[in-house]
């Protein structure tokens, strides 16, 4: 082959017939066999090429099923006439700049997507987030998935509701009651892909390009991203003690028609919206027609003797939407989320859920129904919120010990991390650095931030034993001391 090499000497990467088709289909492409032109006959190409008759032969069916061949009876073997469109194609698609080939819109998701970039790596202290995967129940669940009957997994093989499994459905509304003190149907919740599908498929229905949404700064980017995605204006608004001051917001940005808020235990400082602040918000969605979408990430983590309800739990709360998910409470890599939402718009939102995805995986949904109504994530959730106060508890005596003193964390009763702000606001990055140089991950609290002045670091511990979060603690410990004044408590 003119060219080309002997597929012999080809690194086993593929067999020896698909290395002859694609040389042949290469030379065709890249004009060596011009349009019309014969090709050799399959007897003399294969012992020029020194492999078996069949294996040209099978290149050159395949070519002709492909359409880059045409046979000749008595006549052997010619190129497809009109291919000389091919030649450097292949070159020219991959000169093309990424920006040449996106749409406008397309272009600027892309931009937002590499602004935020989530982690993939296997998770160290003390990056947030990460829940104890190793405390799952693995063998519990792969029982439960064993134990479904057969005429069930046929079932749940074909398509299936997109709104999600009436099973799981009912089992989340009646979860949420006891646990979260929500009252709704299960022709109200829709299973997602997780929270963050949540957030994609309420900016698409309940925003139009341009409309502005309120956001807390600091707060969490996947939001933001996601809202700038789908063409909406995000504005940010403060935080104090008593968490997203509305009103300063409402004042400033009087166009909003949504504002996302993290109520039960605020993401990244840790807050909790107090009654007051919370009927404000209300308030104000009532008064403005607006929408409330309510981020309870992990508001299944509170270790007091009282728990705090969700937001949508309270009365006038019908233009608040409820994001769930079970990424935190049980694992990330399960992908299963859920929305709240007031009955009449169930329908639509089931509908973009086909449009998007068509359905979550039916097999995973009907285990983790099977996982809620025998009690198992009742008691699943009992020991990790044990285990994580547990885990809180060291990590604060740990910083304070290392650091002799210089840092400490104030506890907290809700969430899977804790925040430490610097009063004095100086440049958290630097101490962020040195720390990943020693194997710790410190996210800082300027990533979260869009206006917001606050500066500091968040320690997550749920996800890592005694012994990583010790000498995490003494590597962050070390920077705390004189050589690191910045990371020292006010």
């Amino acid at each position: 082959m003119p060219g080309g090499t002997n597929p012999k000497a080809a690194a086993g990467a593929a067999t020896l017939r698909q290395q002859v088709y694609l040389q042949l289909r290469g030379a065709i492409e890249q004009g060596t066999f011009a349009p019309g032109a014969r090709l050799p006959p399959s007897r003399e190409h294969a012992l020029a090429l020194g492999v078996g008759r069949n294996t040209v032969l099978w290149a050159l069916e395949r070519l002709r099923a492909e359409g880059y061949v045409v046979a000749r009876v008595g006549d052997g073997s010619y190129v497809a006439p009109g291919l000389a469109a091919l030649r450097g194609g292949r070159r020219k698609v991959a000169a093309i700049a990424p920006g040449g080939a996106l749409s406008r819109r397309g272009q600027a998701i892309a931009d937002i997507a590499l602004r935020w970039q989530p982690p993939t790596q296997v998770p160290v202290a003390f990056r947030i987030g990460a829940p104890a995967t190793a405390e799952f129940p693995f063998a519990l669940w792969d029982r439960l998935a064993r134990d479904t009957a057969v005429s069930r997994r046929r079932a749940l093989s074909q398509y299936t509701d997109p709104a999600g499994e009436p099973a799981l459905r009912e089992a989340i509304a009646q979860w949420l009651l006891v646990s979260r003190g929500i009252r709704c149907e299960a022709s109200q919740v829709l299973v997602t892909s997780g929270s963050q599908q949540g957030i994609d498929l309420i900016g698409r229905l309940l925003l139009d390009l341009g409309d502005e949404v309120m956001v807390e700064d600091p707060g969490y980017p996947g939001i933001r991203a996601n809202l700038l995605g789908q063409g909406a204006m995000v504005r940010p608004v403060p935080l104090d003690a008593d968490g997203l001051c509305i009103a300063q917001g409402a004042a400033r940005w009087p166009q909003a028609r949504m504002a996302v808020v993290t109520p039960t235990h605020q993401f990244p400082l840790g807050v909790r919206m107090s009654l007051a602040r919370r009927l404000a918000l209300l308030d104000w969605a009532r008064t403005r027609r607006a929408w409330i979408v309510e981020d309870d990430y992990d508001g299944e983590f509170q270790y007091g003797a009282h728990r705090m309800p969700a937001l949508c739990s309270l009365p006038q709360s019908e233009r608040v939407l409820y994001v769930g998910t079970f990424s935190k409470t049980l694992h990330q890599g399960l992908r299963l989320g859920f929305i709240v939402m007031p009955l009449a718009l169930a329908p639509a939102f089931a509908g973009a859920k086909a449009v998007t995805d068509r359905h979550s995986p039916g097999a995973a949904q009907d285990v983790l129904a099977r996982f809620i109504t025998e009690g198992h994530l009742l008691r699943h959730l009992r020991r990790m919120r044990e285990l994580y106060a547990q885990r809180q508890a060291l990590v604060v005596e740990a910083l304070a010990k290392a650091s002799g003193g210089a840092l400490r964390l104030v506890p907290s009763e809700h969430g899977m991390h804790l925040a430490h702000e610097d009063a004095a606001g100086r440049a958290d990055e630097p101490v962020s650095a040195r720390a990943q140089e020693g194997g710790v991950y410190l996210a800082t609290l300027s990533r979260y931030a869009i206006e917001s002045p606050r500066r500091g670091w968040l320690f997550g511990y749920a996800g890592y034993d005694e012994a990583a979060l010790r000498a995490a603690a003494r590597t962050v410990g070390r920077l705390a001391t004189g050589r690191s004044p910045v990371l020292r408590s006010p």
